[in-house]
C-alpha cells in the first residue's frame, strides 16, 4: 500500500503546482480595487452639483437645529414666574423678566403684556400674531430641504443618462459592441444615480427631523398662550 502511495505521490504534485500557479495568475490579473475617491470622479461634472447641494442641506440642517435648540432653551419654570409677577401686579416685572429669557415664547407673551388694558380678543390676537411671526422664522429655509430631496434624485439620473448616451454613441462610432465595453462604462455612469439618491435620503430625513422638531415648539408655544390668557383673564 505504501509503495502505491509513493508512486502517486510524483504524480500529484504537479497537479497540484500547476492549481498554485494558476489561482495566482488569476489574483495578479485581477482588476484592481476602486477607491472611493476614483468612483467618485468617475461620476464626471454633475457630481458637482450634487456636492453643492450636500453642503447646502447639510448647512441648513445644522443651522436649523442649532436655532430651534436655542429657541427651545426656556425654561419650564417661566410661566411661573410670569403667574407670579402678574399676580403681585408687576407689570414692569413681567416685562423685564421676558427681556432676561429672549426666545419666540418670551417674545410673544411681551406682546400680550404690552397689550394689557385693551379687549381680550385685541390680546389674544396680538399673542397669536406674533406666534405665527416666531413660526415663520423657525421654519425658514426648511423647505429648501424639501426642494433638494426632490432634485438630488432626478439630477444623478440625468447625470447616468447623459453616460449611458455617450456610451451608445461610442459604440455607433467605432462599430464595436461587447459586454464589457458596455459595463466599464455604465457602472461608472451609475455612480452619479447613487450620490443623488444618497444627498436625496440626507436632505429628505433632514426636512422631516426639523419639521418635527418646529412641531414640538409649536405645541409649546401654544399651551404657554393659553396660559398666559387664562393668567389675564384670573387676573
Amino acid at each position: 500500500m505504501s509503495v502505491l502511495l509513493l508512486q502517486a505521490a510524483p504524480a500529484l504534485t504537479p497537479a497540484v503546482t500547476d492549481t498554485a500557479a494558476a489561482r495566482a495568475t488569476a489574483l495578479a490579473n485581477a482588476a484592481p480595487g476602486l477607491s472611493l475617491v476614483d468612483l467618485i470622479g468617475k461620476g464626471g461634472w454633475i457630481m458637482l452639483p450634487l456636492f453643492i447641494l450636500l453642503f447646502i442641506a447639510l448647512y441648513i440642517m445644522i443651522e436649523r437645529y442649532l436655532t430651534i435648540r436655542k429657541a427651545g432653551g426656556q425654561p419650564e419654570s417661566f410661566m411661573q414666574g410670569i403667574r407670579a409677577l402678574m399676580v403681585k401686579g408687576d407689570l414692569q416685572g413681567a416685562k423685564l423678566y421676558c427681556a432676561q429669557h429672549p426666545s419666540p415664547l418670551a417674545r410673544m407673551v411681551e406682546k400680550g403684556l404690552r397689550r394689557i388694558g385693551l379687549p381680550i380678543t385685541e390680546i389674544e390676537a396680538s399673542v397669536e400674531n406674533v406666534g405665527k411671526i416666531e413660526i415663520a422664522r423657525l421654519e425658514k429655509n426648511i423647505s429648501i430641504l424639501g426642494i433638494i430631496a426632490g432634485i438630488a434624485p432626478m439630477l444623478g439620473f440625468v447625470g447616468t443618462i447623459i453616460g449611458v448616451i455617450k456610451i451608445f454613441y461610442a459604440i455607433s462610432s467605432s462599430g464595436e459592441f461587447g459586454i464589457t465595453q458596455i459595463a466599464g462604462g455604465l457602472y461608472t455612469k451609475m455612480v452619479t444615480s447613487a450620490a443623488g439618491l444618497i444627498v436625496g435620503i440626507i436632505a429628505h430625513i433632514g426636512y422631516n427631523w426639523l419639521s418635527i422638531l418646529v412641531e414640538r415648539m409649536v405645541f409649546r408655544m401654544e399651551n404657554s398662550a393659553i396660559e398666559f390668557m387664562d393668567i389675564l383673564q384670573d387676573n
